[in-house]
């Protein structure tokens, strides 16, 4: 169906006596006409990104406009008095945690709107990452059952169905299509569990809690089941299409593995090659060797995984056979290298499967996502295996998709740059650095659109937290998932300090100013869930305080997610990144804000540092220790008591004097001691840093007070941000990884 038959379609529905829910999926399966059929490309290289998340959000509104029909249905439905609006009703489909599943969506958008052949692999959740609600301003975890509204993007491929073997039990995979409109159509494949109630949970939640046996064990089975699947579709569709001729397999197919999540795909491989085509093992692992590349997404220890060899043997001894026969190979290649850089590249060793060392050895390419990210895997976490084979790895710094974070949720920002430079951006990201030529001309008229696009913000905030702020406040917003690097607490203690200082008068002539934080913390996580806590009781004592709640307010907004992110990064002009120097790989919210109009307050890491590069740190805020001067501390030894004093002390303490309650649990007491009194007490340098971040968060303020100027600022951020687009970022795979 074409666009012009969708609209004559669209003419024709009858809304009388439909609820939204009625509407959404007509109007949606009418859309889904428009895709066709969805299939790889034959004769050529198609890429595959399996990734354990895909953080989709709402389809609707970004579908449409990728279809080209958003104003037109606009339109129509407003001729049939219904106001488009009401579809924000619909709720995301959250099938991820965080970045990780955002950027995995945002390059399949790139893909398509590119004309790349890149499908995406992974899980059909029956529910997604859970719904956030705020009890007593503690955080709990409602089931989050995405498909109440029906799930008219998808399409169930019941003839493709195929099973996955454990041990214990046969599971049915069952395939569902998720269209990527662009200018072609890829697929995004999701695969749904089906059979006994034990294979049903296979695909029941994201990230089930793995704190047990048990836990850990059904983890391993989600990250076998969509691997198993996806490379027993490829290799069957490979025989069907070129017969068994598999060192040609790599010609044809390139499997990009986004994080450790997937690693067992390498295995899965060998494992059919060898015993169901009679491959011999050293050239079935050579097939892989060609086939795979590798991403890595941090450097944090709990995220690079490994497995007891008990919980893989349990339910996967011919994968574990095949990983310990791997490490075989790997030991035997490097044994000339010496046993310090053998055990560190160790894909098995005491009793443990090192997913990311396999990976490493495996993949022809591995990459980081960030310069600086990059620069840590090649000198520290992969220092042994890049010194082996230092042409395997490479940067390739993440994006985001311009199309959902700038013309879908930033309209008048959009048409501010059309007729400033032309619509020609859309097509070609690039072409939006015309725009530096225009920072002075147009500042009036961004002031005037970043005040509509913050009254939104604010409307919504309105409506859903019930929380009244004026559109004249300065919005500063920290929103991203809820770990101890990435530092909320810290942004918690620099909001007690400005209240205190606007309380006792040596905070003056200051401009009205609300946090906006947004997070969800794992639902074990004990500790980011008690910064939680905090951050809503200081909410709550600064927002009643009639003295100051004129010029303060903090807002911790509940069940952050993809729609509400879209409205945020538009409405904000300030975008707090804080994490600890050399922690976060990359960000990609940081990317949103800047592409929208908003200066970034930051430290020296993951893409800080080339925002920083491309936009000017006059532009920015930069403050914080740096990769360098932390591991100076650190060789010296760091007391974190010495920067506990003066105005730092008093908002500190509050976790200790009685200030807020945390109803007797001890959890303010417990965060406390992780600063002050633990072994290596305060390890992400909250308090090295808290004072240089206050100084910085007046610094903005008072800069605020010269709007224009300060509207330049943002708007060389939005000129400058064509880089952070997923376009270059798909490129670059593509050109010096995929070879599409």
């Amino acid at each position: 169906m074409d666009k012009k038959e969708f609209l004559n379609e669209l003419n024709g529905i009858d809304v009388r006596g439909k609820n939204v829910i009625a509407l959404y999926n007509e109007i949606s399966s009418l859309a889904m006409k428009c895709a066709g059929e969805i299939t790889p490309t034959e004769g050529t290289r198609n890429a595959y990104y399996l990734s354990m998340e895909f953080l989709i959000g709402r389809g609707f509104f970004n579908n449409l406009m990728e279809i080209g029909v958003l104003d037109e249905v606009r339109k129509v439905l407003a001729g049939k008095g219904v106001d488009i609006n009401i579809f924000e009703e619909i709720e995301d489909a959250a099938l991820g945690n965080g970045g990780l599943g955002r950027l995995a969506v945002c390059f399949l958008d790139s893909a398509a709107g590119l004309g790349l052949p890149l499908h995406g692999y992974g899980i059909r959740y029956k529910y997604g990452l859970f719904k956030q609600a705020f009890e007593n301003g503690y955080q709990i975890e409602l089931p989050d059952d995405w498909q109440k509204f029906g799930d008219p993007w998808s399409i169930r491929r019941e003839g493709e169905k195929r099973t996955v073997k454990y041990a214990d039990m046969t599971v049915t995979a069952v395939p569902y299509d998720y269209p990527v409109f662009g200018k072609r159509i890829n697929r995004l494949r999701l695969f749904q569990a089906e059979g006994s109630e034990e294979a049903r949970k296979i695909s029941e939640y994201l990230y089930p809690a793995d704190d047990t046996e048990e836990g850990k064990i059904l983890r391993i089975r989600q990250e076998y089941f969509f691997s198993a699947a996806t490379v027993a579709e490829l290799i069957e569709n490979f025989v069907k299409r070129y017969g068994k001729k598999f060192d040609k397999f790599p010609k044809y197919n390139v499997i990009q593995l986004n994080d450790t999540h997937p690693v067992m795909a390498i295995a899965e491989l060998i494992r059919i090659l060898t015993t169901e085509y009679s491959i011999a093992f050293p050239a079935a692992l050579s097939i892989a060797r060609e086939t795979f590349a590798y991403t890595n997404h941090t450097v944090l220890p709990e995220a690079l995984e490994t497995w007891k060899e008990e919980y893989v043997r349990k339910i996967l001894p011919e994968i574990a056979d095949i990983m310990i026969k791997v490490s075989l190979c790997a030991e035997k290649e490097l044994s000339a290298y010496g046993e310090e850089r053998i055990s560190e590249t160790a894909i098995y060793k005491g009793g443990q499967f090192y997913m990311a060392n396999l990976a490493v050895y495996v993949a022809k390419k591995v990459n980081g996502v960030a310069k600086l990210h990059t620069e840590i895997l090649k000198s520290k976490t992969f220092k042994a295996a890049n010194s082996i084979y230092p042409d395997k790895f490479q940067n390739k710094t993440n994006g985001i998709t311009h199309r959902r974070w700038l013309e879908l949720c930033n309209v008048e920002l959009s048409g501010l740059i059309d007729r400033t430079i032309g619509e020609s951006w859309r097509s070609d990201i690039s072409r939006l650095s015309k725009l530096k030529d225009f920072t002075r001309e147009i500042a009036e008229e961004f002031i005037q659109i970043k005040t509509v696009k913050k009254r939104q913000l604010l409307k919504y905030i309105a409506q859903k937290e019930n929380i009244e702020i004026q559109e004249n406040f300065l919005v500063y917003s920290q929103i991203k998932r809820l770990h101890e690097y990435k530092r909320q607490l810290m942004t918690a203690f620099a909001v007690l300090e400005l209240y205190f200082g606007l309380k006792d008068g040596s905070i003056k002539d200051f401009q009205p100013s609300v946090f906006i934080f947004g997070a969800k913390s794992a639902p074990s996580y004990k500790r980011a869930k008690a910064i939680i806590k905090f951050i809503n009781e200081i909410a709550a004592y600064i927002n009643s305080d009639a003295e100051t709640n004129g010029l303060l307010k903090v807002v911790f907004v509940c069940n952050y997610n993809v729609s509400y992110a879209e409205k945020i990064v538009a409405g904000s002009d300030v975008s707090l990144q804080v994490s600890t120097a050399g922690l976060e790989a990359s960000g990609t919210g940081n990317m949103k804000f800047m592409m929208n109009g908003a200066v970034t307050c930051g430290t020296m890491d993951g893409a800080n540092i080339e925002i920083v590069e491309l936009a000017g740190r006059e532009n920015n805020y930069i403050f914080g220790a740096t990769v360098e001067e932390i591991a100076d501390i650190k060789q010296k030894g760091y007391k974190p008591a010495e920067y506990l004093e003066g105005n730092n002390k008093r908002a500190v303490e509050t976790l200790i004097d009685g200030t807020f309650s945390d109803g007797g649990t001890g959890i303010f007491k417990e965060l406390y001691d992780c600063l002050t009194a633990y072994g290596e007490p305060d390890c992400y340098f909250v308090l090295l840093d808290l004072k240089n971040y206050v100084q910085t968060l007046l610094e903005i303020n008072y800069d605020y007070k010269d709007k224009k100027s300060f509207a330049i600022k943002q708007l060389e951020n939005a000129a400058n941000s064509a880089y952070f687009s997923s376009d270059r970022t798909i490129k670059e795979y593509a050109k010096d990884i995929w070879d599409l």
